[in-house]
């Protein structure tokens, strides 16, 4: 449990840093403030065409059901 915790722990604080360079990449950072924000949001990108390639193919399963 405690390594368990310890990883979802280190997730968060990524999260939370990369808001935050995108948010002060937004007002004018530094370059790597920059750097780090085209990072977090091509993660949630990647993040985001996932979820949707996997929606669509769980209607095409849902459908093929019926």
């Amino acid at each position: 449990m405690g390594v368990t915790v310890l990883v979802l722990s280190g997730i968060v604080v990524l999260a939370v840093g990369g808001c935050v360079c995108v948010v002060w990449a937004a007002r004018g950072g530094p370059r790597w403030v920059r750097a780090a924000a085209a990072t977090t949001l091509a993660a949630g990108e990647l993040v985001r065409k996932a979820e949707r390639k996997d929606r669509r193919r769980n209607q095409s399963e849902s459908s093929g059901d019926e």
